[in-house]
C-alpha cells in the first residue's frame, strides 16, 4: 500500500488537464506549479507581484492541508515569461521564504496563458513525523 496522497484546490484547471495541486508521497510535497489565480473567484490580477502573492498563497494552503508549512520548502522554482518582471516579485518571495531559504531557481519561459505573469512550483519535506509515521507533529 502506497503512502501518497493527492491534494486539490479546487482549481477547474487540476480536473480539465489531470493533475492534483499537490502530492505527498512519504516524507515528501510536491506541490505543483502554481499561477497567479484566484481560484475562489477565477480572476487574476494583472500585476505581477500580486500573482506571485496569489500564488504563494495558494502553495502556502496546500502545504498546510499536508500538514506543512512555508518553512520546510527546500526547493522553489520560479517561471517568468518577462524576466524584467522577477525583481517586482522579490518581495513577496523574500517575506514568504525568510525561514525556509530554500535552493531556488529562476527561468524564463511563457505560461500557459498570456495574462500568466509568474508560476511558482515548489517541493517541500516534513521535518519530523510521529511515530506512526502518517502525520507531522509541530
Amino acid at each position: 500500500m502506497s503512502d501518497r496522497r493527492h491534494i486539490s484546490t479546487g482549481s477547474p484547471f487540476e480536473a480539465r488537464i489531470g493533475y492534483s495541486r499537490a502530492v505527498i508521497d512519504g516524507d515528501w510535497i510536491f506541490v505543483a506549479g502554481t499561477t497567479g489565480y484566484d481560484y475562489a473567484t477565477m480572476t487574476i490580477p494583472d500585476e505581477v507581484n500580486m500573482q506571485c502573492r496569489n500564488a504563494l498563497a495558494t502553495i502556502s494552503a496546500a502545504l498546510a492541508e499536508a500538514g506543512a508549512s512555508m518553512d520546510d520548502v527546500v526547493r522553489v522554482r520560479y517561471i517568468l515569461p518577462d524576466p524584467q518582471d522577477w525583481p517586482k516579485c522579490w518581495p513577496e518571495t523574500s517575506k514568504a521564504f525568510e525561514n525556509a531559504r530554500p535552493a531556488a531557481t529562476m527561468f524564463v519561459a511563457g505560461l500557459q496563458e498570456p495574462e500568466m505573469k509568474i508560476e511558482i512550483e515548489v517541493t517541500a519535506r516534513f521535518r519530523e513525523r510521529d511515530q506512526g509515521g502518517d502525520a507531522p507533529s509541530k
